[in-house]
């Protein structure tokens, strides 16, 4: 091919996303001196090459995929996503004559932005994903759950109100898998079909060149081939269909449109031509023949062009060439050649000559399927057809970032003007002469000198742009990939380090304070970095505050509340506190025990989502897999780091201990109802207060439990009682030691201690030493006593639970280490077993009669199941 000389300049710009457009959805249309585009937004615009200024801009409600032009008809169809297609009347100018709304959205710019009226929309459909229209036909694809349907009706005109109308015919395609979404909104497809409408020479009512009737005209032999002798002899015009999956299909429309009056087997409608295997982006037909080439100057301008090659492209690359030629024997035959070239494809566009132009993310190059073309047979002149080259050699017109093209009517002489728009949302105009020689660029004039200089500069700015793109793409792979080193170090570190000191630790500490006049529970938790590591972007400490389940439904899970917390850089020997709010609830409450997991969470799409973007913005449509799916199903990774339960024992505080310094003054009790602190305030002096708590206080017992263990268990188990400690300080020490008063309890060498619940609610606590006689043979049994009580029944039942759940650490361990028991009384420890199924027995059915007895009988039946839970509370066993 000659060289391809070509001069650029650029009509205008336009808005686009940072990182630039993206391809596979901009359209560009041209007719005379208007050309009408859209960036793949919402708005579609009107722009005068003469005047060199937009005339008008349409607003859509969604995106726009696709544009069609019929001049002649004065129409311009539009195909908005998840809306359908609407059509609008454009008189010369771009103005809108109907369907747009009266008010103007961009009264200050220098042209009009028109919001479209809905009622333009002739066709809804939400699942429409091309079209193509003929004069009086429009052709539909719209994607179902399982099939691609076709659909053909009766072309809307500009200005009549929309009609459901039924299609002419319809008849299904191959399968196809749409992507995911939500009903209101479904998700773009990855890849749009591609329509293309392809003429017989004597088909009906031919006006202009073929682009005017949105398709092209084949010559009568490839049309044979291709259709068959059915399309041949109803002159019937052909639409072509381009599929994601890189299936090549044609459909007859007279016959589609016959379907309903004259059933048949549907599927004999559609005839697959081939199989690109890669989704298709681009169909075509080109005039390839030299003759026609060498004529081409004695066609009139109003004389239809017949093409004599079709053309198929898909998105890496692979392009196919059909051809009508001579067999050996002399029969005609189709000739079908594939072609590699290199992708991804963004766009192409047919040109005279047998010219096709194709673009990639990193040129717009030109080839050229006439060369080499030659009559097969030279006597034979009326066997006029030539051969497909067997390689195509892409010619480079260095021009980067092209995502959509157009041929423009008002070519140059011995040339071909395209209309181009950049991804940074540039309409270019690209004047491209195929027939210059090498020599000439030594004949430069000097007033073409600064033009060739600009366009070196355009070329230059275009790859500057390009290299940045890569550029930036790097640093984020290499920033991502170092992350990822430093998780995976963490992450092995911390799995490999199950006992002893942990390289990463959350430690959890309790604490009240003082918050707009209530007290507050807080939890703190210390995040320390002992690694040699750092934890960067990505990672996040996730605290879980999980409350304990309602007596009343032992079975359902507890509410809980998830903090996330971002750790944007914590260093070796780095340390990051959080303070946690643990009650009350909103109700007033404290729901205790509340246990406080802490986990590192490190995301694998925020760190690594960014980098498998694709270096060039322009490739994004054209993957394989999006960037997302490459990653695993789950979204990070989960590092346990630690879990601490929060008790009734560690929220205990003691304003007997207030000298020690560590502790507020008694806190207040639970909040009272405005009535009654009116009503109590309003009591004379001396006279006895009234309410709940005064009650329950005069005339009930406070609720005690009691639990024994034996001395030796705990001399063994406790450091303090080893140290010369007396045991029963030790115990409450030891039961104390996550409380912030156990300093003063230590100083103090105390063994028994009156505190105040969260709730305001007194709980003592008692230890005293006790011989147990009945239990062993070999004499009495050494034992602490460690008895609770206090008035409130739940909070008594809380701190016994906190009591029993440290006996029952401390036993285990003890078991681990060897400890053995003494000898005991089997026979007194059946009895006491069995005393306790009994007890159980009978809560079991008092519980039963309280469901059927009136109030009267409830109240006896109610106190004796209390006498009952308080005898299992203070078991006649020992922990040994």
């Amino acid at each position: 091919m000659a060289d391809a000389a070509r001069r650029v300049n650029y009509l205008a710009g336009f808005s686009c996303p940072l990182g630039g457009l993206a391809a596979g959805k901009p359209r560009v249309l041209c007719h005379e001196a208007e050309v009408f585009l859209s960036t793949g937004s919402e708005f579609v615009y009107v722009y005068d090459q003469e005047g060199g200024l937009l005339t008008a801009v349409y607003q859509f409600p969604d995106q726009v995929w696709h544009l069609q032009l019929l001049a002649r008809r004065g129409a311009l169809y539009v195909l908005c996503a998840r809306k359908g297609v609407y059509c609008l009347s454009v008189e010369p100018g771009g103005s809108v004559a109907s369907r747009a709304g009266e008010d103007s959205l961009g009264d200050e710019l220098p042209c009009p932005v028109v919001p479209v009226d809905p009622a333009a929309c002739a066709v809804p459909d939400a699942a429409l994903c091309a079209f193509a229209v003929l004069d009086d036909l429009l052709v539909t694809l719209v994607q179902g759950p399982a099939q691609w349907k076709m659909q053909l009706f009766e072309r809307p005109h500009p200005g009549e109100d929309p009609q459901p109308g039924v299609p002419l015919g319809e008849v299904e395609l191959s399968t196809c898998n749409p992507p995911a979404g939500v009903p209101e909104k479904p998700a773009a497809p990855r890849f749009l079909p591609v329509l293309c409408c392809m003429f017989p020479p004597g088909a009906r009512d031919p006006h202009g060149h073929s682009q005017g009737r949105g398709g092209f005209v084949l010559k009568e032999a490839l049309f044979g081939l291709l259709f068959g002798a059915d399309a041949t002899i109803l002159e019937s015009p052909v639409i072509l269909c381009g599929l994601p999956d890189g299936q090549l299909c044609c459909v007859v429309l007279k016959a589609l449109a016959n379907s309903r009056s004259a059933p048949g087997d549907p599927k004999a409608l559609v005839k697959i031509l081939h199989h690109l295997e890669e989704p298709a982006v681009f169909i075509g037909a080109l005039q390839t023949e030299r003759l026609a080439e060498e004529a081409a100057e004695e066609v009139l301008p109003d004389e239809e062009q017949h093409s004599d090659c079709l053309v198929a492209l898909g998105h890496q690359g692979r392009a196919l060439a059909i051809k009508a030629s001579w067999n050996e024997s002399g029969s005609l035959v189709p000739e079908l050649r594939e072609y590699w070239l290199p992708g991804p494809m963004l766009c192409a566009a047919c040109g005279a000559g047998g010219r096709m132009y194709l673009s990639t993310p990193s040129d717009l190059c030109v080839v050229d399927l006439a060369q080499g073309s030659a009559p097969s047979d030279p006597q034979q002149p009326h066997r006029d057809l030539g051969s497909l080259p067997l390689e195509l050699c892409p010619t480079s017109l260095s021009i980067c970032s092209v995502l959509t093209l157009s041929v423009s009517s008002r070519t140059p002489a011995g040339g071909t003007e395209l209309l181009a728009l950049s991804a940074k949302g540039r309409l270019m105009s690209c004047s491209v002469d195929l027939n210059s020689k090498k020599t000439d660029a030594a004949r430069v004039s000097v007033a073409n000198a600064g033009q060739r200089i600009k366009e070196l500069l355009s070329g230059i700015g275009d790859i500057s742009e390009r290299v940045s793109f890569l550029k930036k793409a790097v640093d984020q792979r290499n920033k991502a990939l170092t992350s990822l080193n430093e998780a995976m170090n963490v992450s092995c570190a911390l799995l490999s380090s199950r006992e002893g000191p942990r390289p990463v630790s959350c430690t959890t500490t309790t604490a009240w304070s003082r918050v707009q006049l209530q007290d507050v529970l807080t939890a703190t938790c210390l995040l320390e970095n002992s690694s040699c590591f750092s934890l960067e972007r990505g990672w996040t400490l996730c605290v879980q505050v999980l409350a304990s389940a309602s007596a009343l439904d032992l079975g359902a899970a507890g509410p809980a509340v998830t903090y996330t917390i971002p750790v944007d850089s914590l260093g070796p020997g780095s340390r990051r506190e959080v303070t946690l709010p643990l009650g009350p609830s909103e109700s007033g409450e404290f729901e205790l025990p509340v246990t406080v997991s802490c986990t590192l969470f490190y995301s694998l799409r925020e760190v690594v989502g960014g980098a498998l973007a694709p270096a060039d913005p322009l490739e994004a449509p054209f993957l394989e897999e999006q960037p997302l799916d490459l990653l695993p199903e789950q979204e990070g990774i989960c590092l346990p780091l630690s879990k601490h339960t929060v008790d009734m024992l560690q929220c205990l505080r003691f304003p007997s201990l207030a000298a020690a310094h560590a502790q507020t003054p008694r806190p207040p009790g639970p909040a009272h109802d405005p009535v009654d602190a009116f009503l109590e305030t309003c009591q004379p002096p001396g006279s006895q207060p009234s309410g709940p708590a005064s009650l329950r206080a005069k005339y009930l017992p406070p609720s005690s439990a009691s639990v024994r263990v034996s001395a030796e268990l705990l001399r063994a188990a406790l450091e303090a009682a080893r140290s010369g400690v007396p045991l029963c300080s030790a115990t409450l020490q030891w039961l104390l030691a996550e409380n912030p008063a156990v300093d003063a309890i230590r100083a103090r060498a105390l063994s028994s201690i009156q505190g105040v619940a969260p709730d305001g609610t007194d709980i003592h606590l008692v230890i005293s030493e006790v011989a147990v006689t009945d239990l062993s043979p070999a004499g009495p049994i050494q034992a602490v006593d460690i008895q609770v009580e206090s008035p409130s029944l739940a909070d008594m039942c809380r701190a016994h639970h906190a009591i029993v759940g440290r006996m029952q650490a401390m036993v285990t361990e003890q078991a681990a280490q060897g400890a053995s028991a003494p000898d005991l009384r089997l026979q007194y420890l059946r009895q006491i077993h069995t005393n306790h199924e009994a007890l159980l027995r009978e809560v079991q059915a008092l519980r039963d009669r309280l469901c059927t007895e009136d109030e009267a009988s409830s109240c006896a039946t109610a106190q004796r199941l209390l006498q009952v839970y308080k005898q299992l509370r203070n078991p006649s066993l020992v922990l040994l």
